[in-house]
């Protein structure tokens, strides 16, 4: 009888190591697949695919599976990098590693492992599904990978360690994208993936977790982005209206920044740090405020766009909580309106600096039900005049 073919992302990471080792113990055949898709400076300094790639290639051998190099450079740059670049002209601060799993992790890489003859794809994220059948039976993770795809609906779940989950970057999979995806360690915490990496004497048991832009790499964030976008200087502006400082281009900033500002020196008698609040394109203002629990750091309500429901799309009055930042505590909620792809948000409570571009993810219980780009943040009090 012929194994099932399961293509799995080998990043150079101890995740999708022991998700390929998993994998392999269960029967499955096992092909690795290594994805560059940077180019720009690919430097070891600040992006480190030449090391990532000995480290796949050396997990590999010692798994004794083949692995292929791949490279989706252009389709990077045209489908996530671009896009990543205008919401940052736009002065909205999006989040690359959403649009990164839903157009190449989840696409390009999908395609192709298809062509190679795979029936499925692996990746070491924390996070799991689950598959509802026609007739009412719950297959979960591990049983869902050595059955067919299966009729009926896949939810995507929470990983377990709630440390590591990332069902936040992976809101925007499909039907078909998860029908197709196998998550090996979204039922370990981490301490156990390390812990059997150690066990097999895996090269990169210990390696340190990869922090940066998705591909991109951990680099100083403003100088990267001015290798694009141009500096526009302006004034930096308190509620009051009081000018104290320049900042160098609105892109370069984000809400609810307390350093880089550049005014950690200066202060207004009360000693409390200064906090990005908000951003006006129009006069080209960064207004700054003091004080963590400032009101225009605050906001009980959002609208966002661009919605995508891989658990369906929740009625207005449904009680989901909901995640802001990929960090941030889930948060009660009610659904306010759903109107076709865009929808709003009433929160229990204040959230703070809920950022435009930043993604806003809805949850029942342990099941991710979708979210969309947060486009507008209810205002508490109005910009005073520039």
């Amino acid at each position: 009888m012929t194994k099932p073919r399961v293509v799995v992302g080998l990043s150079g990471g101890v995740d999708s190591s022991v998700a390929a080792y998993l994998l392999k113990q269960q029967g499955f055949e096992v092909v690795g697949l290594f994805m560059k898709n940077w180019e720009d400076d690919d430097d070891d300094e600040h992006c480190s695919s030449r090391q990532d790639w000995i480290d796949a290639a050396s997990v590999a051998d010692l798994l004794g599976i083949d692995i292929e190099a791949v490279n989706f450079a252009a389709e990077y740059r045209e489908r996530v990098f671009a896009a990543f670049l205008a919401e940052y002209s736009a002065g909205r601060t999006p989040n690359p590693d959403v649009l990164c799993n839903a157009e190449i992790k989840f696409r390009a890489f999908l395609d192709h492992a298809l062509r190679l003859g795979a029936e499925r794809i692996a990746t070491g994220h924390y996070a799991r599904v689950r598959l509802l059948t026609g007739d009412g039976r719950i297959v979960p993770d591990q049983q869902r990978a050595q059955a067919g795809a299966g009729d009926g609906r896949h939810q995507l779940l929470r990983g377990v360690d709630p440390a590591k989950d990332q069902s936040y970057f992976l809101h925007r999979l499909d039907q078909a994208q998860l029908a197709r995806t196998l998550f090996p360690v979204g039922h370990l915490r981490k301490a156990e993936v390390r812990r059997i990496a150690a066990g097999l004497g895996l090269p990169n048991a210990a390696k340190r977790d990869s922090t940066g832009i998705c591909f991109i790499g951990e680099r100083p964030f403003r100088e990267f982005l001015n290798r694009y976008l141009p500096m526009q200087p302006g004034p930096i502006r308190t509620p009051q209206g009081k000018v104290v400082g320049e900042h160098v281009g609105l892109a370069f900033y984000t809400l609810g920044q307390r350093k880089g500002i550049g005014i950690g020196g200066r202060r207004d008698g009360s000693g409390e740090p200064w906090f990005v609040a908000r951003k006006d394109m129009a006069s080209n203002t960064l207004w700054v405020v003091q004080g963590h629990d400032h009101p225009w750091l605050l906001a009980d309500s959002l609208e966002a766009a661009d919605a995508a429901w891989v658990g369906g799309a929740p009625a207005a009055g449904r009680r989901p909580t909901a995640k802001t930042r990929y960090r941030q505590a889930d948060a009660p909620c009610t659904v306010a309106a759903v109107d076709g792809d865009r929808f709003t948000l009433a929160f229990d409570s204040p959230q703070w600096a809920m950022t435009p571009g930043q993604s806003a993810v809805l949850y029942d219980g342990e099941v991710c039900l979708g979210g969309g780009v947060i486009d507008r943040v209810a205002v508490a009090q109005p910009l005073p005049a520039a």
